[in-house]
């Protein structure tokens, strides 16, 4: 394994800096691999020395544990929801990895569901006062507000996406989403809502793009259109492609990459993939993590060079 600490300091510990980070790994449709993804990108760092907490917000369908490794926390996100826990710092559960902590997504769906924006608002907050270098978030799939708005808030999102048609379909579908999403939550764009909502839902058209919308803008508005630009240039999501078996498995990450500049004018950054490895099934039925579990597996290549890749070390 090659997750060791370069020079510069990188692995000083950083809690209670604005250095923080906070990932949040999403994708258009469930098993996809979110979880394996979160799992293993939180044992890269821990292994690197930092101090990690992943999160699992699969509400409703919370496996995170499993694939770390530990059974279901005796207290989970659940607790918080219905304020038998006060502080998220209580749900905080140890794994066997050292530097490795996680919270445990709700059992159920109480409350979860219809999460109003101030309930989103206040565990954003709370998430970001836990100790930790790294807090990764395990989203649920689809495309509801709640997963949508946890994608936004976090530093950097990373999408996890199949190479076959449903889902890179489900991948476009989301990130579309957020991109609407995302501008309709900016205050300084409220009054062109109108042609955000005209130009987002009109359908996909090689004359009529998401990115045409800027252009459009402008024409009316030139200070709006400079700040609309802005929002958009923020937009910078990560893209994983797992279960790849073939070159041309790979380059779809590629020509996602060509296809979200050109349609939505946003840089979708190719960071990896991840091989068709029958081992992780295995270590998903022996309930270990995959890459304590099996050393040996090309897996731990390829999660090497994405987690370089999203530290930006070379």
């Amino acid at each position: 394994m090659n997750w060791t600490l370069r020079e510069n300091n990188l692995g000083q510990r950083m809690s209670g800096s604005n250095d923080q980070k906070i990932w949040a790994i999403g994708g258009g449709k469930g098993g996809v691999g979110k979880s394996l993804v979160t799992a293993n990108l939180s044992i890269c760092l821990s292994l690197m020395g930092y101090k990690v907490i992943a999160i699992d917000l699969d509400l409703g369908g919370a496996n995170l544990h499993t694939c770390l490794g530990v059974p279901i926390p005796e207290k989970t996100l659940s607790d918080y929801l219905t304020k038998k826990a006060r502080n998220l710092t209580d749900l905080v559960t140890p794994t066997p990895i050292e530097n490795l902590s996680i919270i445990s997504g709700a059992q159920d769906d109480v409350g979860i569901a219809n999460l109003k924006q101030m309930h989103k608002a206040k565990i954003l907050s709370k998430i970001r006062e836990l100790d930790a270098d790294f807090i990764l978030l395990d989203l649920g799939a689809g495309t509801t507000f709640n997963t949508l708005d946890f994608f936004i808030s976090a530093d950097q999102g990373i999408l996890t996406a199949l190479p076959e048609p449903t889902s890179i379909e489900n991948t476009y579908r989301f990130i579309k989403s957020v991109y609407h999403r995302k501008l309709k939550m900016a205050e300084d764009l409220l009054e062109i809502g109108p042609i955000i909502d005209q130009a987002m839902n009109a359908k996909i058209s090689a004359n009529a793009t998401p990115s045409d919308l800027i252009a459009r803008v402008i024409e009316i508005n030139p200070h709006m259109g400079r700040k609309l630009q802005a929002e958009i240039n923020r937009l910078i999501p990560k893209l994983v492609i797992n279960q790849v078996r073939t070159q041309a498995d790979i380059d779809i990450g590629f020509s996602m990459k060509i296809i979200c500049k050109k349609y939505f004018g946003i840089s979708l950054d190719y960071v990896g993939y991840l091989e068709y490895d029958a081992t992780v099934w295995q270590s998903v039925k022996k309930r270990r993590p995959l890459l304590m579990e099996f050393p040996n597996s090309a897996l731990v290549s390829n999660f090497d060079r994405i987690i370089h890749r999203l530290l930006n070390i070379n």
